[in-house]
């Protein structure tokens, strides 16, 4: 550990504060949280840490739903330049015409979306539990937004629902190719490919299983195997060999996410130091996000 990150880690114990990291961070700023994980890990852990603020070192959608589930405390989102392309894809009033179009059917939101949207949903999934959110629900109809690539994923396994898409997309996992998993796996023939549900479904096809990022490090811990494909952000990686060592990893080029890669170290030392950025939202879009929020908790809480 570096001098500005026991810097950080000094001025968390001042502050109490908690720093909540996504797997696809900078290895430096995985090293000084105080928990990794995905979309849906770090909103459980949001919703039960006793800290007084929360740094979350994601993109903006991420730190919005942290206040969404903690109101009362400080949510920082150390660079406003971590934006999430897809979030920005669907807006609430999109969401709204959509919602006319098929009156009754109920939105399954991804989590990858702003708080308006989400003021808009009935529910929301992450990537590890979107298959099984939508297998809860009773209706034979059911809008998607906007990762159409994970809805087609989902759609693998609710072949008796109508999915209705939103038009969005992941641009880091759409820069994962067939042709490169191709080139990789002849490269290295002994390794299991691992991919992404937001990955195109022509990637899922020749891949050996599609996880969220947490399935990904369930599996490589535990799987006989040695070798990897991984079909991610490549900072995954970092995490992979801190927690399965001994094994190889190998990235697909270009799954590299520059929205991640924003928040360095500087950042989350001066949003400690100055308090900023802090997430502000109106009361009415709290309320009302917070209900899709809780029930995807829940839902993932009964597995």
């Amino acid at each position: 550990m570096n001098d500005l990150q026991r810097s950080i880690v000094e001025l968390k114990r001042e502050k109490d504060a908690i720093i909540l990291g996504h797997n696809y961070q900078r290895k430096e700023v995985q090293e000084i949280s105080d928990f990794l994980g995905d979309s849906y890990g770090l909103s459980v852990q949001a919703s039960r840490t006793a800290a007084k603020i929360i740094v979350f070192c994601g993109v903006d959608f991420m730190a919005e739903s942290a206040k969404i589930l903690n109101p009362e405390k400080v949510v920082l989102h150390p660079n406003l330049r971590a934006r999430c392309p897809m979030a920005a894809m669907v807006d609430a009033a999109s969401l709204k015409e959509l919602k006319a179009q098929h009156p009754g059917a109920p939105v399954v939101s991804y989590v990858n979306t702003s708080a308006e949207v989400k003021a808009e949903s009935d529910i929301c999934c992450t990537s590890a539990n979107a298959v099984k959110i939508v297998q809860s629900l009773p209706d034979k109809k059911i809008i998607f937004v906007p990762d159409t690539n994970l809805g087609l994923y989902v759609q693998r396994f609710v072949k008796d629902k109508e999915m209705v898409f939103w038009p969005g997309y992941c641009p880091t996992h759409v820069n994962i190719t067939r042709e490169n998993l191709e080139r990789l796996k002849e490269e290295h023939p002994e390794a299991e490919v691992l991919v992404h549900p937001e990955c195109t479904p022509d990637v899922i096809d020749v891949a050996d299983h599609a996880y969220s990022t947490e399935g990904i490090l369930r599996h490589v811990q535990t799987s006989s195997k040695k070798e990897f494909i991984i079909g991610t952000e490549e900072n995954m990686i970092h995490r992979l060999s801190k927690e399965a060592p001994g094994k190889i990893f190998y990235a697909v080029p270009n799954a590299t996410c520059p929205s991640m890669r924003e928040i360095a170290l500087e950042d989350v030392r001066d949003s400690l130091v100055k308090m900023q950025y802090r997430i502000e939202l109106p009361d009415d879009i709290i309320i009302r996000a917070r209900v899709p929020l809780e029930r995807m908790i829940r839902a993932g809480r009964q597995e």
